[in-house]
């Protein structure tokens, strides 16, 4: 084989960060405080700061290698330390604080955590957790000396503008694999105990090249982009190292999610793109509809983690004019996979058959590859019929799960794909269309029901702010659908009327046999419907029907 004859330069997540002080020194971070207010500055002035907290963080006997936990919102010193403790060859460790306790101590241990950074809002969560974590344990108070908690329990507990004072201003950054480890993110554990996915340097890099090239409209120099989706969850899509590399303004919107206070940071931040849940933007839309109008500046709009309604697309785009563009993916792909960005004949389309297409979960990112697999085990056309378990592989996707050999053995097959437990098809022209879950299909007779579709039919009908579907089991047809419903504030869906909308998108034996309105539908940590405490809210719920056959 005849090699190129190029340099063999490692791709370093610190190398990100001293490019965009170089190319986009001024471009705006803003981020809104747990401590109250506004913080703003440029990329130059981040990386002064981002050296510093390095060059401490080795002082304070941080090695290559060791993993750096952090429980924080979205704001610039957690931005900080992404780069601070990659940069050094230590490993950013982003714990979900929506994770149950036993969870968080669980993967705080597993890890085997050196320091543990968190936002004051969770100093009594962290206080809480203390007797069962790890003994040699430190703690760092992601504040300054004025707002360090006046009384605690945490030993020793430092400051983090301390430690960022403390450190030298220069650094030279060290030559490191490039499939050095950089990033720690641990998998919701809907089913068993959290995997851990451990990113490299080169899959990071990577990566966010990847989004660049698929989502290069939204992250632009001149754009202004308010990642939602949380630093603490799959590395919030990669947008702390895309946007950087794009140089465009990252608007940081610490704790407030709710509608109203997104919708103010918005408009006053004149952000031109958002990235986060589709329940997050319903929350935002109902805010929107409050107002009268849409946040002044904002366009683009990328929802992903659960399929998003149709009606939802409808709303933004014929009601507000902002460009909604689904995507697909997984912690486990670092996690962008796919992404519905129109090409120019779609853009032609009538605004009812566009819509439609951005239902789908959209085409594959360059560096993925996916491919179908049925029951049998043999590989699925990709002829938008054939349904079966999708499976990917590229640069950015795990091998297999950190310290973890029995889950690493079961999540590869034998060739190599990564199996995702999504069941897809795949139309002609590329285009991805996840079906459901494997273990959240409704298995009615010999027909499959997708919970996905009958649920964004339901989030459909007039006077319902969410819904959710899950199989209940069946005398006659093995399980049947539950509809799980919570209705908009002044409305008043009945079930016939619910049922009656359904009928005309669905067909007769996908229709739910029961309707049940509840005052909200429980979230995984991730902000994704939980059918796990669904199933077993409901575990011993009877159906009409099936008295009626028994």
């Amino acid at each position: 084989m005849l090699m190129g004859e190029m340099m063999g330069r490692p791709l370093l997540v610190s190398h990100i960060i001293d490019y965009a002080a170089d190319v986009h020194a001024t471009t705006d971070i803003v981020s809104v405080t747990t401590e109250g207010g506004i913080h703003r500055y440029g990329y130059a002035e981040a990386r002064r700061r981002i050296v510093r907290l390095a060059n401490a963080l080795r002082d304070m006997g941080i090695k290559p290698g060791d993993r750096v936990a952090t429980l924080a919102w979205n704001g610039y010193r957690h931005f900080e330390l992404y780069y601070a403790v990659s940069g050094i060859g230590a490993v950013c460790h982003t714990i979900n604080p929506r994770l149950f306790a036993d969870q968080i101590s669980y993967i705080v241990n597993h890890a085997q955590d050196t320091i543990l950074f968190f936002d004051l809002t969770f100093t009594p969560l962290v206080e809480k957790l203390r007797p069962a974590l790890p003994p040699a344990l430190r703690y760092a108070a992601m504040t300054d000396r004025a707002h360090m908690p006046a009384e605690t329990s945490l030993p020793g507990l430092l400051c983090y503008e301390e430690i960022v004072a403390a450190g030298a201003p220069g650094i030279v950054w060290p030559e490191l694999d490039e499939n050095a480890a950089c990033a720690l993110c641990y998998t919701s554990g809907t089913t068993g105990e959290p995997k851990g996915v451990l990113y490299s340097n080169r899959s990071t890099v990577l990566h966010a090249l990847f989004v660049l090239a698929s989502c290069g409209k939204s992250l632009q120099k001149t754009k202004r982009v308010l990642p939602v989706v949380p630093l603490f969850h799959a590395n919030a899509w990669g947008l702390p190292y895309a946007a950087p590399l794009a140089g465009c303004t990252l608007v940081f919107p610490g704790a407030k999610l709710d509608g109203a206070s997104l919708f103010n940071l918005m408009d006053n931040e004149s952000v031109t793109a958002a990235w986060g849940v589709p329940t997050v933007w319903q929350g935002l839309l109902v805010e929107m509809q409050k107002q009268g109008r849409k946040p002044k500046a904002l366009a683009d709009m990328l929802t992903g983690g659960s399929a998003a309604p149709l009606s939802l697309i409808e709303t933004f785009e014929r009601d507000y004019g902002v460009e909604v563009v689904h995507g697909w993916g997984m912690t486990e792909m670092s996690p962008v996979g796919t992404v519905t960005r129109l090409g120019t004949d779609e853009q032609a389309l009538p605004f009812e058959e566009r819509v439609h297409i951005k239902t789908r979960q959209g085409r594959r990112l360059f560096g993925v590859e996916l491919k179908l697999v049925g029951p049998d085990g043999q590989r699925l056309p990709h002829d938008g019929v054939a349904t079966g378990e999708l499976f990917v592989r590229g640069p950015a996707v795990v091998r297999g799960y950190y310290n973890n050999p029995d889950a690493s053995a079961r999540a590869l097959d034998g060739e190599g794909w990564f199996g995702t437990g999504d069941v897809a098809r795949i139309t002609p022209d590329g285009y991805l269309v996840i079906v459901d879950r494997t273990k959240d299909l409704i298995k009615s007779g010999g027909e499959w029901i997708s919970s996905i579709d009958v649920e964004n039919a339901a989030v459909g009908c007039p006077g319902v702010a969410s819904a959710a579907v899950i199989a209940v089991p069946h005398p006659k047809w093995g399980e049947r659908p539950l509809l799980i419903a919570v209705k908009a504030p002044g409305a008043n869906p009945s079930k016939d009327e619910m049922l009656q909308h359904l009928s005309a998108t669905l067909a007769k034996w996908q229709l739910p046999d029961d309707v049940v309105f509840v005052d909200e539908i429980p979230l995984t940590a991730t902000g994704k419907i939980s059918k796990l405490e669904l199933r077993s809210r409901f575990a011993s719920y009877r159906l009409p029907s099936a008295a009626v056959s028994a």
